[in-house]
């Protein structure tokens, strides 16, 4: 039975992200000509690993720092309950938020060697991002901006490269929506827990702003998005299909409506699961129009 929980600590449900960056990653390294099936799996598997450290090292210091114990749960935030229910020690989520990161060393080390050592900053920066951001980089101004880079535009770089060897502008450019995507997801959820994130001394934009200017940023950041896509699709350096991804523009409507009515659980539920969806179809359909891009 206890390995359910320790199954449910990793938060699968959130664990879709890393499926979703490993396709993008791979399919714009494809698009390029560079594809090695192998290295696509265990870098993807190597990604894995740095998601659930992340996540039971947030919840580890979630509960250590008494917010889990504050805030009440939702499907979106407030952690997995593992922790307050005593379903696992704290001790055992540290080890497992640890142990997973220690798990994906190993496959950095060797894509450093086999692909390039220009990869190793990029997993040091990665690293120093997983391990500090709960103890030290929340409780700085704009957090959100980290967690943006390290489970969005970071990891689609690094897919990339483990394929092309290389960084190009074009694989940065076509990163950095996910970067905008993963940095509203925290944004939007982090509303529900504000006050539990004040007395734990964190520095959220929700907490240094106020929710009225912090939905204002949330909605800039949206719109960015789209913006971003549009102007490189005309400038020729994304393909014209990755347009598709201005589907999700109802979701985000519907998520930028949860954002600017925070204080009304009807609205603002609805909008974060539609903020959820939103952040994982734009990132599928930027996907599919590298994929369109190239055969069509």
């Amino acid at each position: 039975m206890k390995l359910k929980f320790w199954f449910l600590e990793t938060r699968p449900q959130f664990l879709t992200l890393t499926v979703v960056l490993a396709f993008l990653g791979t399919v714009i390294a494809w698009y390029y000509d560079y594809f090695h099936l192998g290295h696509a799996i265990l870098a993807g598997i190597g990604l894995l690993f740095a998601h659930i450290s992340v996540n039971t090292l947030n919840d580890y210091f979630d509960y250590r720092s008494g917010i889990d114990l504050a805030t009440k749960r939702t499907p979106f935030s407030g952690g997995s309950g593992i922790l307050p229910e005593k379903l696992l020690s704290p001790r055992q989520v540290l080890w497992l938020g640890m142990g997973s990161l220690i798990l994906a060393v190993p496959i950095g080390i060797y894509f450093t060697v086999v692909s390039g050592w220009q990869l190793l900053p990029l997993l040091l920066v990665a690293a120093f991002f997983i391990l500090l951001y709960c103890p030290f980089i929340l409780k700085r101004p704009w957090p959100e901006w980290v967690a943006g880079a390290g489970m969005g535009t970071l990891p689609i770089l690094g897919m990339a490269f483990v394929q092309m060897g290389s960084y190009t502008w074009e694989t940065v450019i076509a990163a950095i929506p996910s970067g905008f995507l993963v940095h509203n997801l925290l944004l939007l959820n982090e509303f529900p827990d504000a006050e539990a994130d004040r007395q734990a001394g964190r520095k959220t934009i929700v907490i240094t702003i106020g929710k009225k200017k912090a939905a204002i940023f949330y909605v800039v950041v949206a719109i960015a998005v789209y913006v971003w896509i549009i102007a490189w699709v005309a400038a020729g350096y994304m393909p014209v299909w990755t347009l598709l991804a201005l589907i999700t523009l109802p979701l985000t409507a519907r998520a930028i409506n949860g954002a600017i009515h925070p204080d009304d659980p009807s609205k603002l539920m609805p909008g974060m699961a539609a903020n959820v969806m939103a952040m994982l179809g734009t990132q599928l359909l930027i996907g599919i129009g590298f994929i369109l891009g190239r055969v069509l």
